[in-house]
């Protein structure tokens, strides 16, 4: 049997076009994510992704939901509104690409200021090592001021705790209180499944902060991104000085005292690696995770002086000096002299704490607009825990 020339050319004319339409869907199916609601919970490494997100969204133009007048908290520890949002009207409502301040989630508010198609994802971490950060960091609220140890307040914690202090959520299931719950609501089969069916149904993705660099790969499958907008630089993190291992006993303590936190953090790190299974396979994660080290280590060797970070008074530029905030010891950077320009950027940009770099792109975004007249409260300032 010969094929006919008119034959094969329909053949060759049939696999070019397959090839151009997989090319195409391929193209559709993996377009980069621009609209995005991060929760950003306390004390789980969402400083740091927030930097992704600063940097990613600077890059590529795009719009932040800021708090009204500038500073890093959307009237937390309020449920959000979005009132609270600069430019936001609801009889010409706008929408922005990611918002990503601190807020106490609620959703059909949320809804308000980003697009109907924006990814929503956060961040959980172990509520042990999550109370331990808070007593330290937050040591000036309520619950803890008198207290002279973590150890201390969980022997009788309504000795201090009070619910009804406007700070107390520092003190008891904070993550449990920024999802939008009661923090004091009593632990049933019943409402725990209900909390649970509720953000799994609201967050597209939750990331487990004690495996930060999986989570960067499933959040770069999940929006689209390069591996140059994943790599981050840790910030927002304290001195070891001030971290110490906790007896089994306190660690049950801790567990018990915050135990919807706890329940939530069980559920997703479970859900968490059967999708690392589901979607990309221990192997290719492993891979993923290797190349991620592999360019931090590269740009760490290019930007940083030194090892890494620094104590709070060695910081040489007082620009990148972080909040420093009850008795943590919060570390910063040191760049190298003489980076060309752009590669500099680069660096500043991933070393940049939160709060300068928040105020950079409010500037840069409300440039052409009057100043506000509106004077914001401790909380917007970031002036309070």
């Amino acid at each position: 049997y010969r094929c006919q020339p008119g034959g094969l050319w329909v053949f060759f004319s049939l696999l070019i076009l397959f090839l151009v339409m997989f090319q195409v869907a391929e193209k559709l199916q993996c377009e980069p994510k621009t609209d995005i609601v991060f929760l950003k919970v306390h004390k789980s490494a969402s400083s740091t992704v927030m930097n992704i997100l600063f940097r990613f969204g600077e890059t590529h133009n795009l719009t932040f939901a800021f708090p009204n007048g500038g500073g890093n908290q959307l009237f937390y520890p309020r449920h959000f509104l979005a009132s609270f949002v600069q430019g936001f009207s609801p009889w010409s409502p706008q929408r922005f690409n990611i918002l990503c301040h601190h807020m106490r989630f609620l959703q059909p508010e949320v809804q308000k200021v980003v697009s109907s198609s924006a990814v929503y994802f956060s961040i959980l971490r172990n509520p042990v090592q999550l109370m331990e950060s808070s007593f330290v960091y937050y040591k000036g609220t309520s619950a803890f001021s008198r207290a002279r140890s973590l150890e201390e307040f969980l022997s009788q914690p309504y000795h201090y705790y009070n619910p009804a202090n406007s700070d107390s959520h520092y003190a008891k299931n904070l993550m449990t209180f920024d999802f939008g719950f009661n923090p004091d609501g009593e632990v049933t089969a019943e409402r725990v499944q209900l909390m649970l069916n509720i953000i799994e149904a609201s967050f597209d993705l939750l990331l487990i902060s004690e495996y930060f660099d999986e989570s960067m790969v499933l959040l770069k499958e999940m929006l689209c991104w390069d591996l140059d907008s994943i790599v981050s630089f840790p910030l927002n993190i304290r001195d070891s000085s001030t971290k110490s291992p906790l007896p089994d006993t306190i660690v049950e303590k801790i567990k018990d005292w915050n135990r919807l936190d706890w329940e939530i953090y069980i559920y997703f790190n479970r859900t968490f690696w059967e999708r690392i299974d589901r979607d990309i396979g221990r192997e290719r994660m492993q891979q993923e995770v290797k190349a991620l080290r592999d360019r931090q280590a590269e740009l760490a060797r290019t930007c940083l002086q030194g090892t890494g970070s620094v104590a709070p008074k060695d910081i040489k530029d007082s620009s990148l000096r972080p909040l420093q905030h009850g008795n943590a010891k919060i570390l910063g950077y040191n760049l190298k002299q003489g980076l060309h320009k752009e590669m500099e950027h680069t660096c500043r940009r991933l070393v940049t704490p939160e709060l300068q770099y928040s105020s950079i792109l409010y500037k840069k975004q409300f440039a052409q607009k009057q100043p506000q007249t509106h004077q914001p409260s401790p909380e917007q300032t970031g002036q309070t825990p």
